[in-house]
């Protein structure tokens, strides 16, 4: 039976493709060697596919993230009313679906429903997008467990679309290994361009319609992914063993336990954790300070977007900068400098906070372009190696499955820690309208981002491009017979951009 995106006719070579329809002049073949790339990839995995990704990457998660994150700022602020420590824990509360990534993953994959393995999730997804922002838009006086509610089931169906269309490039990437690399290129520049534009546009939008507005244009992405479910090209499973489900849910759990027991697996598991916990989160009462505090910069809708829009762009030459450059150093070095620069970028928001760049000549919208983009760019790179190492960590058969439970393991510690700095923020009492002693929360925030240096025994120094577990657990048995159970294609399951 022929798996998901193939097609019936002589499979079309990415070499063919290239040879036969790209331009040979050099102006021409600069501008048209994306549409070719486009069909190429359209022609090999099948159309819908290549429309998925680019819905679910670029116009859900990249428009609608930058739109979301934005205007929930914003609603929270000047809708609820909520104090800047109060909306740090809400955040928190609204990113728990992500940290529940591996459950969404063995659905869609164990679970089939009417015989299909990914169309459901995408239309269930696009369902609850589409409902819950329009609940939010429609409601001007919301009380804030019912927003709370609704907030949390649009971050839901973000998360079960990522996690499908995620599976969706695994599978195909295992029918097309030769373009693999191209999948996750396709994947990482949507995610990147729909970002830099909903950054762009997301202050304006604030700005023209309120943050109300801009829920109920968050229901056209939504809208989107249910397109993605009605269009994408699934072959139906004719039979399935429906009293299996147990069972295999049993097995993919006792082969992850198995593999979290071991040293090399828990040591760093317990470091990434623990560093992303011990970075506290405050960024709400920044946000805050900048756009309400009289002694503040006073920033419009529109300069916040354009300033997380730059960020965006330093994330991306972290990324950059990583794949080539950094990437062949040892994890343990790598982390131990890029922990170090995160605290000292930290400083620069000390600086700001303590007006120390006005004294220096330096105006406040340049200021904090440097500062986004620093931060950003640092942030990409401690991301990068654990990204590998978590790669690393997992053993074979699993390996889609483990990695989002690394990841939601990452994503549990950047929930500790805007818990924590929203408890930070109201102990020293920033407030909608007292921000004294907000410098003392970005210096105690900096001193906390050294911590992890005294962890970094955790990690193994090893060579990135080497196998870290040991070969009992890489072959294991146990995990042999969960990969091969019938109709479990455990998957990736990871979001390629920050979650964040």
């Amino acid at each position: 039976m022929r798996k998901m995106g193939e097609e019936e006719t002589i499979p079309i070579h990415k070499e063919e493709v290239e040879e036969n329809h790209q331009p040979k002049n050099g102006i021409y073949n600069a501008i048209f060697t994306p549409v070719y790339w486009f069909k190429m990839l359209a022609l090999e995995l099948h159309w819908s596919f290549v429309f998925g990704v680019v819905i679910v990457y670029g116009i859900s998660q990249g428009l609608g993230g930058a739109l979301a994150r934005v205007g929930t700022q914003y609603y929270m602020k000047d809708v609820q009313k909520v104090q800047p420590s109060e909306a740090q824990v809400y955040s928190g509360i609204t990113s728990i679906p992500w940290i529940v990534k591996p459950l969404w993953g063995l659905l869609t994959d164990v679970v089939p429903i009417l015989g299909y393995h990914r169309r459901p999730y995408f239309l269930f997804a696009g369902f609850l997008g589409v409902i819950s922002m329009l609940f939010l838009s429609l409601h001007e006086k919301l009380h804030i467990i019912l927003t709370l509610m609704a907030l949390t089931a649009a971050s839901a169906s973000v998360a079960i679309a990522d996690v499908t269309v995620d599976a969706c490039v695994a599978q195909n990437s295992s029918n097309h290994p030769s373009l693999a690399a191209d999948m996750q290129s396709l994947c990482a520049l949507s995610a990147s361009i729909g970002s830099l534009v909903g950054f762009s546009l997301s202050g304006i939008f604030v700005h023209l319609i309120g943050p109300q507005g801009v829920f109920g244009l968050l229901a056209i992405p939504a809208g989107l992914v249910l397109l993605v479910g009605v269009l994408l090209r699934e072959n139906r499973t004719s039979s399935f063993a429906y009293q299996q489900i147990n069972q295999n849910f049993l097995d993919a759990g006792k082969a992850m336990w198995k593999t979290l027991k071991c040293p090399e697996v828990w040591r760093p598991c317990l470091y990434m954790y623990l560093s992303f916990s011990m970075s506290l989160n405050i960024s709400e009462g920044m946000f805050y300070w900048a756009t309400d505090s009289k002694a503040g910069p006073l920033f419009s809708q529109e300069i916040i977007g354009y300033m997380m829009a730059i960020g965006s762009v330093g994330s991306l030459l972290g990324a950059i900068l990583y794949q080539y450059g950094l990437k062949d150093y040892p994890f343990r070095d790598l982390l131990f400098w890029t922990q170090i620069l995160l605290c000292l970028s930290g400083m620069l928001d000390l600086l700001l906070v303590l007006r120390v760049n006005l004294k220096l000549g330096i105006p406040d919208f340049l200021f904090v372009v440097i500062d986004a983009s620093v931060s950003s760019m640092i942030g990409r790179l401690k991301w990068m190696p654990l990204l590998v190492l978590s790669s690393k960590l997992c053993p074979r058969g699993i390996e889609g499955t483990f990695f989002a439970l690394l990841m939601s393991i990452d994503n549990a510690g950047l929930l500790t820690s805007s818990w924590f700095g929203g408890l930070l923020l109201h102990i020293l009492k920033v407030t909608r309208t007292q921000f004294d002693n907000l410098w003392v929360a970005v210096l105690i925030r900096n001193i906390l981002r050294i911590s992890p240096l005294c962890l970094l025994f955790l990690v193994a120094r090893t060579d990135p491009n080497s196998s870290i577990l040991p070969g009992e657990v890489l072959d294991s048995k146990e995990v042999a017979e969960t990969s091969t159970s019938e109709n479990i294609e455990l998957v990736a399951l990871v979001n390629s951009e920050d979650s964040r």
